[in-house]
C-alpha cells in the first residue's frame, strides 16, 4: 500500500525570509507562489514554485519557540519534507511508531501533520492534504496525466532507464 501520492515540499528553516529569498528568487529563479504566517508555531511559510513541488521557506516569528531555539543552535537548512497524502491523519497513523498521537495542523489552508517515528534516517517528515485538481491538473509544471502525450510531443519517455 503507498499512502504518499507526491512531493508536497521540501521546507527549509531560515532566520530571514526576505534575505532567503534573494537567493532563491534571485539567483536560483523561482517564483513566490504564497506567503502566509501562521499563529501555531508561530511562523511565516513562504512557498516557492519548482514546477512540481513547493520550496517552502520557514521564518519563525517568535523568538522564544523551539523553531528559533533550533536554528539557534543549529542554522539554517533543511527542516523537513512534506508528502501529500489523501488522508493525513491515516497516513501519519500508519508511519508513525505505534501509539503516537497525531497532532494536526494547517498550512495552505491544508490539514497536515509531523509523522513520529524513531528510525526517519535523520530527515523530519510532513504529511498534507493531497488534491489533485489543485496539485496537478492546475499546476503547468505538471505532467499531464498521459504519459504518452508528452513523449509524443518530445518530452521524457516514461519507460527509458527501466
Amino acid at each position: 500500500m503507498n499512502l504518499v501520492r507526491r512531493l508536497d515540499h521540501v521546507a527549509i528553516l531560515v532566520r530571514s525570509t526576505d534575505e532567503a529569498l534573494r537567493f532563491y528568487e534571485g539567483h536560483v529563479g523561482l517564483s513566490v507562489h504564497s506567503s502566509e504566517e501562521i499563529d501555531s508555531p508561530h511562523v511565516r511559510l513562504t512557498y516557492l514554485d519548482t514546477g512540481n513541488a513547493f520550496l517552502q521557506l520557514v521564518e519563525p516569528l517568535d523568538a522564544g519557540s523551539p523553531l528559533a531555539s533550533w536554528l539557534a543552535e543549529h542554522g539554517e537548512g533543511l527542516h523537513h519534507i512534506c508528502f501529500g497524502v489523501d488522508d493525513v491523519e491515516e497516513a501519519v497513523t500508519a508511519i508513525s511508531d505505534p501509539g503516537s498521537p497525531v497532532a494536526l495542523g494547517t498550512g495552505r489552508g491544508r490539514i497536515s501533520s509531523f509523522v513520529t517515528a524513531a528510525d526517519t534516517h535523520g530527515v523530519r517528515i510532513e504529511c498534507t492534504g493531497f488534491d489533485r485538481a489543485v496539485d496537478v491538473d492546475a499546476s503547468p509544471g505538471f505532467l499531464s496525466g498521459d504519459a504518452s502525450a508528452g513523449a509524443a510531443a518530445g518530452g521524457i519517455d516514461p519507460g527509458a532507464g527501466r
